[in-house]
């Protein structure tokens, strides 16, 4: 298996793209990573290793880069020549910390769809208090939908679940504003009824924001609008409480000694919100995984990144979603 990495993705790219790399290698022994970049800038870090191959690239997308416009005009940039890998048959997957919108273009128009699916979708494991997570999407691939994309989205979300997660008959919810069914806009009581007319997948019905956490279903899908923005705030609460809390416990010599004796309990729940340990943001409904890494991703992030995308080579997600849509249409 070959996966090809994006090493200049990222707030903290080459140092801890490269050392994700080199801490994953020892795990996967059945994988060869392309690391495509500047390779004088991540000389630094680099060993030699027999399943290490550098790619050299002259360019490198921004974060401020216009998507399309740098995709399509920067041809020697690292994240361009990563998808293009994929396309060429070169590597299996990529993965890159770089910027999202650049990502999902170069996946969309070089990667190319797989053929039946309307809009691919970004999804990613979102932590719940029993520590099992759930799989959202659309998390901002495309701004709107149409009934039958988040028809597309349960499935493709369904399938992933099971052959990545190990769940064995995921439940899928839509996202509304109240678990009734005749609740939502128009989009949302049209989905409901695709999504309860649909075989092969548990679908149980609405669930609620404040449910998510809870663990309201192993698969949640909305919209992209939507689903960007419970991500942002959820990131954004866990952010601040975790703040909030730092602050409290260090106000007094009192607070602090309470803080110690609490490091343990408050270390398993930073564990159980950090998005590091869940990997990365698949773009589902392409013809091979495309896996967007969080752009402040640190080694232990690109670690679980890469786990993630190895599974889901060796499961054959792609291909199943490929088959199962083919079927459906």
């Amino acid at each position: 298996m070959k996966i090809a990495i994006d090493g200049m993705g990222g707030d903290n790219a080459p140092k801890e793209i490269i050392e994700g790399v080199f801490s994953a290698i020892e795990d996967f022994q059945d994988v060869e990573f392309l690391i495509y970049g500047d390779q004088e800038k991540m000389a630094p870090y680099l060993k030699e290793h027999k399943r290490v191959t550098v790619i050299h690239c002259s360019e490198v997308i921004e974060g401020t880069d216009e998507p399309v416009r740098a995709v399509r005009r920067k041809k020697d940039a690292s994240m361009v020549k990563m998808a293009q890998a994929v396309a060429d048959g070169e590597a299996d997957a990529c993965v890159s910390a770089g910027n999202t919108g650049a990502l999902m273009a170069a996946g969309l128009f070089i990667v190319h769809r797989i053929e039946g699916i309307d809009r691919p979708a970004l999804a990613t494991t979102l932590p719940t208090m029993d520590g099992v997570g759930f799989d959202m999407l659309d998390l901002g691939a495309n701004a709107d939908a149409k009934p039958e994309n988040i028809l597309q989205y349960a499935i493709m979300g369904s399938i992933y679940a099971k052959q990545v997660r190990g769940i064995e008959n995921p439940t899928v919810g839509l996202l509304n504003i109240g678990t009734e069914d005749k609740k939502g806009n128009e989009l949302a009581k049209q989905a409901f009824k695709l999504l309860k007319e649909q075989q092969g997948i548990h679908f149980i019905g609405n669930v609620e924001a404040r449910e998510l956490l809870n663990h309201a279903a192993d698969v949640v899908v909305t919209d992209g609008f939507t689903g960007n923005m419970v991500l942002k705030t959820i990131e954004g609460i866990a952010g601040n409480i975790f703040g909030m809390l730092k602050e409290e416990f260090m106000a007094s010599t009192k607070t602090k000694v309470a803080a110690v004796m609490m490091k343990k309990g408050l270390k398993n729940i930073k564990t159980k919100m950090d998005y590091s340990e869940y990997g990365g943001a698949p773009l589902f409904g392409l013809k091979a995984p495309v896996v967007k890494a969080h752009g402040s991703s640190k080694a232990r992030a690109i670690y679980s990144a890469i786990r993630q995308t190895h599974i889901m080579v060796s499961h054959e997600v792609c291909p199943t979603i490929d088959s199962t849509i083919s079927k459906e249409n």
